[in-house]
């Protein structure tokens, strides 16, 4: 019989795209400029970290949408996994190497220390935000009161993550669970509500991690041009949509002759796009089960510029996981059990993840992000050094990967199957 240990809370969150840029709260992170040579060295870990966290995103992905088949998907895998890579700043021995290999990494190329040298330059690079495009992500601790941190997790959890901590007494659960709550949403303007739904008494610390995102389009769509359309989400199945449109768009375009999918890119007026893949009818397994690393750099490198004439519906998709029942088929197992090692947290082996707590939404509408049953591609002769003009209504289950455009980062993923539906 496994012993009792005092619980730790993982809650992750992030909060969606919505059509106006707001200010965001200031991040405890240092946000001294770096010389040249700090920058080159950022840039190249950057781009290792970005490679390594989009392999975590498509097998999470993958994971997430087969605990729920035919319905929408969305969450932050950056998000996600910078609250791992936080937490293991605790870990030791197996534990420690469980959630590395977890996340994707591979420790005889890259140290631990790397890894989070990585995330640390990669937060204080999203935190420069502009009044083109608002993103920035936060972690915060909330301890039990009488719970002594060890001074190197404390200081690392600042440095390295800009974490801020809250004595916090879950002996008054309801309490506690207002002061979580109440932190992120202020965080998350209002986007993200009741993350925490339930907290165990003996909880002893629980960490959250948001990320905020407001962005407009490049080339916004006119309101005026949108309208009420069919949107076929099962055979024979409609439900009718506000459907946005621009009828001539020079995007970067791509069909996917071998997996049956149109691509389009979408700007936004910041370092970020995305990316918009909508699958033949009855293709999207076939698309979702090739989303790999190589995919997605070979869908960049084929994109060309081309007229378009896009039908995008106007949508709000949300999604509440509890990752505790996902994360073990990424063979991250043994920091929910008795076995767990993170006494690099308070000293002792005392300590084992409860629960791990993340929730998203997407908002997209023609200012930005806050009828067939088939694509319906059709070709007009238009300007002959762009080609001819291409039609791609999304008037079907589609996906979306939203990405920085400096560094390859997914910052969220979506699978759209009812776009009308929360």
């Amino acid at each position: 019989m496994e012993r009792m240990l005092p619980l730790l809370a993982l809650g992750l969150l992030v909060a969606g795209f919505c059509p106006a840029v707001l200010c965001h709260p200031k991040s405890t992170l240092d946000k001294k400029n770096p010389n040249q040579e700090e920058q080159d060295q950022g840039t190249h870990v950057d781009f290792r970290l970005a490679s390594t966290n989009m392999d975590f995103a498509f097998s999470l992905y993958k994971q997430l949408t087969r605990k729920a088949p035919g319905r929408n998907v969305i969450f932050s895998p950056l998000s996600i996994s910078t609250a791992l890579a936080f937490l293991s700043l605790g870990a030791r021995n197996s534990t420690l190497t469980e959630l590395l290999k977890g996340l994707k990494f591979s420790l005889t190329e890259t140290s631990e220390a790397e890894i989070h040298q990585s995330f640390q330059h990669l937060l204080l690079t999203l935190d420069q935000s502009s009044n083109e495009l608002h993103l920035n992500m936060g972690n915060a601790m909330f301890i039990k009161e009488q719970l002594n941190l060890l001074d190197r997790f404390t200081e690392d959890a600042k440095s390295l993550y800009g974490a801020e901590a809250f004595a916090t007494d879950f002996q008054d659960s309801e309490a506690a669970k207002k002061l979580i709550n109440n932190y992120v949403e202020r965080g998350t303007r209002g986007k993200i509500r009741d993350l925490i739904k339930d907290l165990d008494q003996e909880t002893m610390m629980v960490l959250v991690n948001y990320i905020f995102f407001k962005a407009k389009w490049k080339t916004p769509f006119d309101i005026r041009e949108t309208f009420m359309s069919k949107f076929y989400f099962g055979n024979l199945m409609w439900v009718k949509v506000p459907m946005m449109r621009m009828d001539d768009m020079a995007a970067p375009y791509f069909w996917d002759e071998e997996l049956l999918c149109t691509i389009v890119e979408l700007p936004y007026t910041g370092n970020a796009s995305a990316f918009f893949i909508l699958p033949d009818q009855n293709k999207m397994e076939r698309v979702e089960a090739m989303l790999l690393p190589e995919t997605l750099k070979r869908w960049r490198d084929s994109m060309r510029i081309r007229w378009v004439a896009l039908f995008l519906p106007k949508f709000s998709v949300s999604g509440d996981y509890n990752l505790k029942d996902i994360l073990p088929q990424l063979g991250i197992e043994e920091v929910f059990t008795s076995k767990a090692d993170l006494s690099g947290i308070t000293g002792a082996r005392n300590l084992q993840v409860s629960q791990v707590v993340h929730k998203a939404v997407l908002d997209v509408s023609e200012e930005g992000t806050e009828a067939s049953t088939s694509p319906a591609l059709s070709l007009f002769p238009l300007p002959p050094n762009l080609g001819p003009m291409v039609i791609v209504r999304f008037n079907m289950p589609f996906l979306v990967i939203i990405a920085r455009t400096d560094t390859p980062s997914i910052l969220f993923m979506s699978r759209v199957i009812y776009p009308t539906r929360a």
